[in-house]
């Protein structure tokens, strides 16, 4: 025993050392990345989402992959193959950028951002880009939901002349109004509701999909003191609405309401989502109601989405509310507004939509630039029982793997 505890004594220094720094990098990783065993056994997060934004070619397909078929559905392949590698379960495909079509529709046109051209296939062999996405994700049993908005014709930048010649702006323009150099469906009008819950009828009726999801793009953000040009739909059609900004709510409510129905009636199972802007109302503006922030724009009073009457009403089935800001905002506390939607769900599943993309920014603040903000958000939304999911936007940024986050997500959703 004596011979054994001389060993001890003269072994333990050599390597205390080299244990105790080894001790340190683990605390080091664990407070920067996560780490599974302080995470509860059965991990009530069970959406964990990813959008897959097409717009502009934000994820998919690439610039260079535009056109190209073998590319696109290599790059797709890739983008699944590694979100579902750190723990990812749904996808959010974003199927309709600009009243256009990521898939075969005989209602809009195949969308420039994948053929290069609104309309037109060119030299490239036609596809199904929404059939392949279904197929392949539920090979790797991650979930699909449809991304569609609702509203929004064209961008800034695009010019109505390189739309489709058949596309359904030039043949009923009198269905659209401009604001800030964008073209949008008048929500104010019963056509636009019938045009939009039509295109979602056919999606949900054609694809094996498990939702149809919109995000915050209803009534334009506000351009300065440019006017929404709708007044005169008001004028001619008020329903019975004395207020120009009650009416437009309930344009967007009825919207909302009907494609609600459509869905329920073609297949009950697939759910309706929203992902909307992260402040439904500042407790300044609505006393009972409001959440204890200074956001220089809401739902509400800006975009005239009142989401908490859809989740009242239950015409929504999951709420994802796009909460880009940190704990401990001033403004926009991601904190006090993830307790605020919790407490206001009113039954409604809750997922939160997360910003791995603003861990890139080399001007962001102090809380992003250290590289645990995910980690933190994460570790909060397991302590509030009515979130049940997360969204990370988007999906190159997220790969891109900034800050480790990956690896931190992993750890979440993988022990």
């Amino acid at each position: 025993m004596r011979n054994a505890q001389c060993v001890m004594h003269t072994i333990f220094p050599k390597y205390m050392k080299r244990i105790c720094g080894i001790l340190f990098l683990l605390l080091v990783y664990t407070s920067m990345y996560g780490q599974a065993d302080s995470l509860p056994a059965n991990d009530r997060i069970t959406f964990r989402g990813a959008w897959i934004a097409t717009v502009a070619n934000i994820d998919w397909p690439t610039p260079e992959a535009v056109g190209n078929t073998g590319k696109q559905q290599e790059e797709m392949l890739f983008l699944l193959d590694s979100l579902h590698s750190i723990g990812i379960n749904a996808i959010i495909f974003q199927v309709r950028p600009t009243a256009d079509a990521l898939y075969l529709s005989e209602l809009e046109p195949i969308s420039n951002w994948l053929t290069g051209s609104q309309g037109v296939w060119g030299g490239q062999a036609e596809w199904d880009p929404l059939e392949f996405v279904t197929e392949e994700a539920h090979k790797r049993d991650m979930d699909v939901h449809v991304w569609l908005n609702p509203y929004r014709v064209n961008l800034a930048k695009a010019p109505v002349t390189a739309m489709w010649q058949n596309h359904i702006f030039k043949s009923n323009p009198e269905w659209f109004w401009q604001y800030n150099g964008q073209w949008y469906f008048n929500p104010g009008l019963d056509d636009t509701r019938d045009w939009i819950c039509m295109v979602v009828e056919d999606i949900v009726s054609r694809y094996d999909i498990q939702g149809i999801h919109m995000d915050d793009y209803f009534y334009p953000y506000p351009a300065g003191k440019q006017q929404i040009p709708d007044t005169q739909t008001f004028k001619d059609n008020p329903r019975g609405f004395d207020n120009i900004a009650d009416w437009r709510r309930n344009n967007v409510n009825m919207a909302i309401r009907e494609i609600h129905q459509a869905i329920q009636s073609l297949k009950p199972e697939v759910e309706f989502g929203i992902s909307p802007f992260g402040v439904w109302r500042n407790l300044s503006r609505d006393s009972v109601n409001g959440s204890a922030t200074r956001a220089g724009i809401t739902n509400y009073d800006d975009l005239y989405a009142d989401v908490l009457l859809w989740m009242q009403e239950g015409w929504i089935d999951y709420v994802m509310p796009q909460l880009y800001w940190e704990i401990g905002k001033p403004a926009a506390d991601y904190e006090v507004l993830a307790h605020w939607w919790a407490e206001h769900s009113a039954g409604c599943k809750l997922y939160i939509g997360m910003a791995p993309y603003r861990l890139e920014g080399q001007k962001e603040t102090a809380a992003w630039r250290t590289g645990n903000e995910i980690s933190r958000q994460m570790r909060l939304n397991r302590t509030i029982p009515e979130i049940t999911g997360e969204c990370f936007y988007s999906t190159r940024p997220l790969l891109r793997n900034p800050r480790h986050v990956c690896d931190s997500i992993r750890t979440f959703y993988i022990p």
